[in-house]
């Protein structure tokens, strides 16, 4: 029933004009994305392949809305920018969100999930259901690739999630000084897919949670790909004997990782180091002499012989990055079980490009809200993450395989989500068809006019 007072929004005059505005058009939506993200969705067959992760154990008799539907509507308003279970209260009545659905948009009895829907959803899921998700997801990478990779580099990293209330798990990080979750992402790092995510407590992590959670992640990867390469590559705390053992038992596959200095690996960078000096010095000196501005930094690598950390199985590898800088020395490390290539190849072309990760990780954090774990369970949150899990995944899969090409192929996924979802559309829908009336200024016109036909014209998936 309409308020017997509509809402009303004032505006100064302009030319002349007065200006009021209203909502009283039922029939716009401001989210075409929905329908993009339905059409790349058919191409992956993600969510029913989520979907079939959980056990449904409601009564038939009392389904309204299905698995399927029910992820499909939370995850495409989630990669539309609609990160609270609360906005599907409103959401699920716009056309668009039910088109997407594969509802007829202007029927009132076709609405969608509410927010207290969600959260019983949330809150249904057993351990069980978590696991398997998180499985599908990898199920999810595997099949993105028509033939197996020759190498593949799974990246890994934690992230601060703070959290502000009772929730289970949460608890005091010292090194973020915060309570959090810290969930463990993993990418790979060649492509930027996701592979993974898990949900964590927010304490540090163990060497032998690490190994368990990416030897299950390797142990189906394996399966897949018996010949693929893979080489793990996180930073220092992934440096841990039950990681590099994982390694050991597999022939095709090595790691690299950084390393803390310690008092007995830091002596043996100062012979570098002190050549480091050296050059930074002359270097210094000669750009007075020409009237240049001074060098940044001055760096050299090197191998260090003779060192094995007294947990670790084996020697193995240890790289250093002697740098010298205005503000004084700064050494680094990394421990590898490549023998190839050189040191500078492999600390700067191969252990930098580690830091792409936190691009990847941002993206889903930051642009998707996958930090939006309110709620008091720690299960309910683990969704919520995969949530914005999933929204990732379908937004790259755009980015990888239909926006090849054009402006948008290396976007960010806001900018995909200010540019091509946040569009406004005028549905009419007729007895036998359904038109969609988009901006005549539209500046994305001739984009989005590809990307249509793209999706239009591709064939899903054939079910396994």
């Amino acid at each position: 029933m309409k308020d017997s007072t509509p809402t009303q929004l004032r505006f100064p005059a302009i030319a002349g004009f007065s200006v009021r505005a209203d909502f009283d058009d039922g029939a716009v939506s401001s989210d075409f994305g929905a329908l993009l993200l339905r059409g790349v969705d058919q191409q992956t067959g993600l969510i029913d392949r989520l979907a079939s992760a959980i056990r449904d154990h409601r009564h038939p008799a009392y389904i309204d809305h299905s698995l399927s539907d029910l992820l499909r509507q939370r995850i495409f308003q989630t990669a539309c920018g609609y990160a609270d279970g609360n906005d599907a209260n409103s959401l699920r009545h716009d056309p668009l969100f039910k088109l997407a659905a594969q509802r007829a948009p202007l029927d009132a009895d076709t609405v969608l999930a509410s927010g207290p829907t969600f959260s019983r959803l949330e809150n249904a899921l057993s351990r069980k259901d978590i696991y398997r998700l998180a499985q599908a997801f990898v199920e999810a990478f595997i099949e993105s690739y028509a033939a197996p990779p020759a190498a593949i580099v799974l990246d890994m990293d934690h992230s601060e999630d703070r959290t502000h209330g009772q929730q289970e798990l949460s608890f005091y990080n010292h090194h973020y000084a915060s309570h959090c979750y810290l969930p463990l992402f993993v990418f790979e790092g060649l492509s930027g897919k996701l592979i993974t995510a898990v949900l964590r407590p927010g304490k540090r992590p163990t060497g032998r949670e690490n190994a368990a959670i990416i030897g299950r992640v390797v142990r189906r990867l394996r399966q897949a790909w018996p010949d693929t390469h893979i080489v793990l590559r996180g930073d220092g705390h992934f440096a841990n004997p039950e990681l590099m053992a994982l390694c050991d038992d597999d022939a095709q596959m090595d790691f690299l990782f950084a390393l803390a200095g310690n008092k007995a690996l830091s002596p043996k960078a100062q012979p570098l180091l002190q050549a480091a000096r050296r050059l930074h010095q002359s270097r210094c000196e000669n750009a007075r002499r020409l009237g240049d501005a001074p060098p940044s930094a001055t760096r050299l690598y090197d191998d260090i012989d003779g060192y094995q950390a007294g947990s670790w199985p084996q020697a193995y590898r240890v790289v250093l990055k002697a740098e010298v800088m205005a503000l004084g020395d700064n050494p680094r490390f990394v421990v590898t079980s490549l023998a190839d290539p050189a040191p500078e190849a492999l600390y700067r072309d191969l252990y930098c490009a580690r830091g792409q990760d936190e691009n990847f990780i941002k993206a889903v954090k930051n642009d998707l809200a996958s930090d939006r774990t309110s709620d008091h369970a720690f299960l309910a949150n683990h969704l919520r993450l995969f949530y914005a899990c999933a929204a990732y995944t379908l937004i790259h899969s755009l980015r990888e395989n239909t926006l090849c090409h054009t402006e948008l192929a290396k976007a960010q996924p806001m900018s995909i989500i200010l540019k091509l979802f946040k569009l406004a559309v005028r549905v009419v829908q007729y007895k036998d068809r359904i038109k969609l009336h988009l901006p005549s200024a539209c500046p994305v016109k001739g984009l989005l006019h590809r990307v249509t036909e793209l999706l239009y014209r591709a064939r899903p998936p054939t079910p396994a």
